[in-house]
């Protein structure tokens, strides 16, 4: 009679927890460098309210927010400098935004809001604006800007839906690469044929924070908030787009849906942001780059991380474009001077590993 076969049991190895401390240590670090971010942007706001062509000091700076006596300094603080800081915070996030959610639904880590047509429409409306009407005023400017990126975009999403296979990002760009350089030449064939039109929009095509008052700031807080919110909602299902249609289908995502909801985010943030203070160039572009090369791809990260970074940098180049000059240099010239280098910068340092 055969003896039963004794089976010996299998030991099986313990389980390691270093991968798990490695992700809560990796986690860790984003979440400082979160803290460090939300500081930087504190004293990005402090230096806005204290640095200027007048120097005043910091308790006078202080006084004039919360006890203002009506003397000069109290003036400057309250109805020059507060004005350009808050609108410098508002656009600064729907800027990064904006371009992180762009970026995110073609796929490409070098497209930017203008691909939407966003700029062309809004430059175009407000040269009309003036053009037809003679106005000179920057609560106009702002409707008017608002609505023509607004109508830049329903166009070139209704151009790049149109056929099989949808928005696609490829149809996305390409539409509004062409849209974008008819409206610039309708732009400049209105400016040229009136010279008037020319004077009146130079100063808003330059994009700047200066000469708004705390009415144009309120004006387009209701459309960043909402836009905001909307992006920041997305994070998982632009995640999910990102590895393309088929798996994000597959993972539960509606990837059309997402497009539309992320172009509606994109044109309440940068149709704001560019009513109120004027094409400004390079934070849409190049922050969400930046943002990836140190953070990674994950959106649940690329967009808090750019909702801060942006108005860090646009606030630290308004103060600089207050200094460096005897006047004041734009704040839109600035960040083109400043971020030309910095983004050249990254991609020779080969940062686009993980784009």
């Amino acid at each position: 009679m055969l003896s039963p076969v004794r089976r010996t049991p299998v030991e099986r190895p313990p389980r390691s927890a270093a991968p798990h401390r490695a992700r809560r240590a990796h986690r860790a670090r984003r979440w400082a460098g979160l803290a460090l971010l939300a500081g930087a942007l504190v004293l990005a706001v402090a230096a806005s309210l204290a640095i200027g062509a007048e120097h005043i000091a910091p308790g006078r700076v202080a006084a004039g927010l919360f006890d203002p006596d009506g003397s000069k300094d109290a003036l400057i603080v309250r109805e020059l400098r507060l004005p350009r800081t808050l609108l410098g915070l508002g656009v600064g996030v729907a800027l990064g935004l904006a371009g992180a959610v762009m970026q995110a639904l073609t796929r490409n880590p070098l497209a930017e809001p203008g691909l939407l047509g966003v700029n062309g429409g809004a430059a175009l409306a407000v040269a009309a604006v003036i053009a037809a009407f003679r106005v000179d005023e920057v609560l106009v400017y702002v409707w008017a800007a608002f609505l023509g990126a607004a109508g830049a975009s329903v166009l070139v999403y209704t151009i790049g839906a149109r056929g099989r296979g949808g928005a696609s990002p490829a149809r996305l760009v390409l539409a509004g690469a062409a849209v974008n350089a008819a409206f610039t030449a309708l732009t400049a064939g209105l400016v040229l044929l009136t010279p008037r039109s020319f004077n009146a929009f130079r100063f808003w095509q330059v994009g700047t924070l200066g000469g708004r008052g705390t009415d144009v700031f309120l004006r387009v807080l209701p459309f960043i908030a909402a836009g905001t919110v909307l992006a920041l909602l997305l994070a998982r299902p632009l995640n999910a787009l990102g590895l393309g249609d088929e798996a994000g289908r597959a993972l539960g995502a509606r990837p059309g849906r997402t497009r539309a909801l992320g172009a509606l985010a994109v044109v309440l943030l940068c149709g704001a942001a560019t009513a109120a203070a004027g094409p400004i160039t390079f934070l849409g572009l190049a922050v969400p780059f930046i943002v990836r090369s140190l953070v990674g791809p994950d959106q649940r990260w690329v967009l808090p991380y750019s909702l801060l970074l942006a108005p860090v940098l646009l606030l630290g180049a308004d103060v600089i474009g207050r200094v460096i000059a005897p006047g004041e240099l734009e704040t839109g010239i600035v960040t083109a001077f400043l971020g030309a280098p910095l983004f050249m910068l990254m991609v020779r340092r080969g940062r686009t590993r993980d784009l």
